[in-house]
């Protein structure tokens, strides 16, 4: 499965608007993205380097194609290309291949 890690940084005075964004509008536009182009976030996470502080924001794309859907319509369009741009580039996408899941069996 194809997952798009997006990284980004929160200023250090923790954002109001940025805070009210993930709480209100954030959920509101993931539901609607998975309900048009199938693509299902897994999480956000706070990710340490050294003594630098990171976010990542991981999704599950159902396919290559998500990201096509997603620069063919006009509301998606910067968020589809940008994507396809990390996308391909080593450092921003992941490609999982499950060994074991939450049922802890052993994936061949």
């Amino acid at each position: 499965m194809p997952v798009l890690a997006t990284f980004f940084s929160i200023r250090r005075g923790r954002d109001a608007f940025f805070k009210f964004f993930m709480r209100e509008v954030f959920p509101r536009q993931v539901r609607d993205y998975e309900r048009k182009f199938g693509i299902t976030f897994l999480g956000w996470y706070n990710v340490a380097y050294g003594w630098d502080f990171d976010n990542v924001m991981l999704y599950e794309l159902p396919d290559y194609a998500a990201i096509d859907k997603l620069e063919a319509d006009e509301g998606t369009r910067a968020l589809g290309h940008r994507a396809g741009e990390w996308l391909f580039e080593r450092h921003h996408s992941m490609f999982l291949r499950e060994r074991m899941g939450s049922d802890l069996e052993y994936h061949p």
